[in-house]
């Protein structure tokens, strides 16, 4: 599966514990992030300064569902729950 462009869930939903540019505690679970864009598009996507964790992450029908509303939901209850 590829990402959904534009989607940004795995962005706001999860929590994030390693730096950030703009954000050098992390992000807590629900927060949108700093490198956001109003398009939902990271700013530091293929850039060093993007954390590992984030680099990592493979989209999959799994965690992001079917459409954007459902990425929100299924993350923030595996946040949840983790």
């Amino acid at each position: 599966m590829q990402c959904r462009e534009g989607c940004g869930a795995c962005c706001i939903a999860p929590s994030i514990s390693s730096p950030i540019p703009g954000m050098p505690d992390g992000k807590p679970a629900g927060v949108r992030c700093v490198q956001l864009d109003e398009n939902n598009l990271c700013k530091l996507f293929g850039l060093p300064q993007r954390p590992a964790v984030c680099g990592r992450f493979e989209a999959e029908e799994a965690v992001c569902g079917n459409n954007r509303e459902e990425a929100l939901i299924i993350i923030e209850e595996l946040e949840r729950i983790t």
